[in-house]
């Protein structure tokens, strides 16, 4: 991702709120299919992790990304944004140009 397209990115997910919420239960399939749909239907999510380890935190985020064929846009404490292109163009987020 190029970083005038990563700005962007940020930009539109700073008036998100977290649409997943990983706990003390780590990533579990309830969790992964849950992601798996928020990024179908949005491309752009945020999502909270629940962890005092800021290592832990980050090896969470990654690995939730790699699992869900995911990027992530930004990661800012609790908090990280993954970007997954909607597979429909119609749907696609790629139109930046609408989000204003």
């Amino acid at each position: 991702m190029d970083p005038k397209t990563r700005k962007r990115m940020k930009q539109i997910a700073h008036h998100l709120d977290p649409v997943v919420s990983v706990g003390d239960q780590g990533l579990s399939d309830n969790l992964l299919a849950e992601a798996e749909r928020a990024l179908t239907d949005h491309e752009l999510i945020k999502v909270r992790i629940h962890s005092a380890d800021r290592e832990q935190r980050a090896e969470v985020g990654a690995e939730l990304a790699r699992r869900c064929a995911a990027e992530v846009v930004q990661k800012i404490g609790k908090v990280i944004v993954l970007y997954r292109a909607n597979p429909e163009p119609n749907k696609a987020l790629s139109n930046l140009s609408r989000y204003g």
